[in-house]
């Protein structure tokens, strides 16, 4: 028995026994057989005897993969083993580097440029995509020239401050030295020293604007485009500047007056509110947000009083529902007196660009003596040329001197003086106007039908008025469809020319007219009737129609870009172009007055070697009230319109607005109503259609009778 049992140990102890030959990452079997550890794989299979054979890392991570894991991640493999990684760009949520398979997935993007893992410069500004992120050059900053711009190593550089070359025929040595001085700003800038060079170009703008030197010898015209481009290219250049300040507020004062403010601000909300010396600014923070712009917003205020030195004599226009001279005639084309700046100039920017039409109203606050003020801002085309305006500016309030202004945009923004002819809105003349108008236009038509139908009264004075009535009966109608209508420009100057030539035609015609009137009663004595109808009938359409029309061409011809003004169809005041059509207007009415005066003396001095009889009290006053009709119909009456000064303005305004809108009801009331001919005429009229009515009325009647008989069968 002792003998089997040692034997059965032996045997056992042979089984167990491992082939110490086996490779690496392997284990053995048995004393002769070893197995690939996991993750390790041999040729000849799972177990194997060649003592030659060795266990190859398994790469678990190549095609045809036979793990996942999941989106936004990678697989990496590791001796005997492998692991999930999420790709650049993007993390675990737990904060783990590795996981196993696509349910522990919980890759996301990591913000680089929130958690300043972004190696952007520091001119640039970091924007995150997807798994990345870029660096983009700040708004108003372009990349520096020769430099390879990529992911990490584009550098920016802010852009020019003041590119604008010179206006044409502009020569002026001190605009030449500060282009300069700000040229070398620029050239010598640093992002980190942003906040130097803004000092260092406020002070080269306050230089400039306190010795304006020869900028104070040029044109109204000149200096006021000048005043423009460096209002534009100042805020330019503060919003790009700003970009690179950091966070905070900050407030920059100069010697001859000149003020800044800026506010820079990353995130913000509710109100903003900067103050200076004699101005101050409160707006909504969300405005100064820009869409799309991950960077800081900012808000900027300037103050420049010696900016009132190159805009001195700049014309100033009114929105377009204020005030409308009579008869048409825009009210600021009247002769009137340049406004006078009350306040500093003061110019306000967002980093937000887009300004022109604002949610919410940025509201200022003048100080300045207690006077009458308009709140206006500076308006400019795409050449330079500038004016004062006042739309979207209202005036809130104004005591304790200062003045409250709410603006529905941005740009730079004063207040002016207002004088007596910039009345306040007034919508009673706009009513008489279109109402007179209207009634004017339905007299005239009817006048006009008159003078071509009534046989018996066509003549060379029945001519005249057919003339006239037509002239004013277009020049009226496209007044009342067409003088609001500022767009398209080209359409509005055309607009504009066509009632500059019905309107001074109208009043040619008004001075043949006066011609026509005089030559009559000095016919009484000198001028035989035949002579006087030939020579009107000559004249009197070359004349009528030719003369306005070399005036329009002339104009049209010399300047035609002042054709059509920012609130109204009608001839720009600049330059004195609107006295193409008030110098003949005035020459004409004073003239036509004239005649108007010899027609009386003439008619008096022959009434009065007559019988007395032959004038009775009614007839007297019947010719009284003609030749006082005559008078507007002479056109004497715009007169009125140089008298609109003074207390007396508002009062002239109405007479002025209700006497012209109705030249058309007195050509008809004294040509036609109150001429026997024409009345004698509207009987025949009359007569023929009632008896036109009544022979229809009667035949109807028949008709309705025979129909309601029976039928007779024989």
């Amino acid at each position: 028995m002792c003998v089997l049992l040692s034997l059965s140990r032996t045997g056992a102890q042979d089984s167990k026994a491992c082939a110490s030959w086996c490779p690496p990452h392997s284990e053995c079997v048995n004393a002769t057989a070893c197995r690939c550890k996991p993750g390790f794989a041999a040729l000849s299979g799972e177990v194997f005897t060649d003592t030659l054979e060795i266990c190859d890392d398994i790469n678990e991570c190549e095609p045809p993969m036979k793990v996942s894991c999941g989106k936004f991640a990678d697989c990496q493999n590791v001796e005997g083993s492998y692991h999930c990684v999420c790709s650049p760009g993007y993390a675990l949520l737990s904060g783990a580097k590795t996981f196993t398979n696509a349910s522990e997935n919980t890759c996301q993007d990591v913000d680089e440029c929130g958690s300043g893992r972004h190696q952007c410069h520091n001119s640039t500004i970091c924007r995150n995509t997807v798994g990345s992120y870029k660096c983009h050059c700040r708004p108003g900053w372009e990349p520096v020239p020769g430099r390879l711009n990529g992911r990490n190593n584009t550098v920016c550089q802010v852009k020019p401050f003041f590119t604008w070359p010179l206006p044409p025929g502009v020569n002026s040595q001190s605009l030449s030295r500060f282009f300069d001085k700000v040229q070398d700003l620029h050239r010598d800038f640093n992002p980190v020293m942003a906040k130097d060079t803004i000092q260092g170009l406020m002070q080269e703008v306050d230089e400039l604007l306190e010795t304006p030197g020869d900028l104070e010898t040029l044109p109204p015209s000149q200096r006021h485009c000048v005043a423009t481009r460096l209002l534009a290219d100042m805020e330019n250049a503060l919003r790009n500047l700003s970009r690179a300040l950091p966070e905070g507020t900050s407030t920059f004062s100069y010697s001859a007056g000149t003020q800044l403010s800026l506010k820079v601000q990353k995130q913000g909300d509710g109100n903003v509110t900067l103050s200076q010396n004699q101005a101050k600014m409160q707006l909504n923070w969300n405005l100064a947000q820009e869409s799309g712009h991950t960077g800081p917003s900012v808000v900027g205020f300037v103050s420049t009083p010696g900016m009132g030195k190159l805009l001195a004599k700049a014309p100033l226009v009114l929105q377009p529902e204020q005030p409308v001279a009579p008869q048409g005639t825009p009210k600021d084309l009247l002769p009137r007196v340049s406004p006078v700046l009350l306040s500093d100039v003061i110019s306000a920017f967002l980093s937000n660009k887009d300004t022109q039409n604002l949610s919410s109203p940025v509201i200022f606050t003048f100080s300045h003596r207690r006077l009458k003020v308009l709140c206006v801002f500076w308006d400019h085309d795409q050449n330079g040329h500038g004016h004062w305006a006042t739309a979207g500016c209202r005036t809130m309030g104004t005591g304790n001197g200062s003045t409250t202004c709410h603006c529905t945009h941005l740009s730079s923004f004063a207040v002016l003086l207002a004088f007596s002819d910039v009345q306040e809105d007034d919508p009673a003349l706009h009513v008489i106007t279109c109402v007179g108008l209207a009634v004017s236009l339905l007299c005239l038509l009817l006048a006009a039908l008159t003078f071509l139908l009534c046989r018996t009264i066509q003549n060379t004075n029945t001519s005249l008025h057919l003339q006239l009535s037509l002239c004013l009966l277009l020049a009226h109608l496209l007044f009342l469809t067409a003088i609001d209508r500022t767009q398209p420009k080209v359409l509005c100057a055309v607009v504009a020319g066509a009632l500059h030539y019905l309107y001074l035609a109208s009043f040619i015609w008004m001075l043949l007219e006066g011609l026509f009137l005089f030559l009559t009663a000095r016919n009484l004595t000198v001028l035989s009737s035949s002579s006087r109808n030939r020579f009107m009938r000559k004249v009197m359409f070359p004349v009528g129609y030719g003369v306005p029309a070399v005036i329009v061409a002339v104009s049209a011809a010399s300047r035609p870009h002042l054709y059509g003004t920012p609130t109204r169809c009608w001839l720009h005041p600049e330059k004195g172009f609107v006295w193409g059509f008030l110098g003949p207007v005035c020459a004409i009415f004073s003239i036509n007055f004239i005649f108007f005066l010899i027609t009386l003396w003439i008619v008096k001095s022959k009434l009065s070697s007559l019988n007395r009889d032959v004038s009775t009290l009614q007839n007297m006053r019947l010719l009284i009230f003609k030749a006082t009709a005559q008078l507007f119909i002479l056109g004497c009456s715009w007169c009125l319109g140089t008298l609109q000064v003074g207390p007396v303005a508002h009062i002239m305004a109405y007479l002025f607005t209700i006497i012209n809108s109705l030249q058309g009801v007195f050509i008809f009331l004294v040509y036609c109503l109150l001429s026997q001919q024409v009345r004698e005429q509207y009987r025949k009229w009359f007569t023929r259609i009632r008896r036109a009515e009544s022979e229809s009325y009667t035949l109807s009647s028949r008709a309705v009778t025979d129909s309601s008989k029976p039928n007779m069968i024989n």
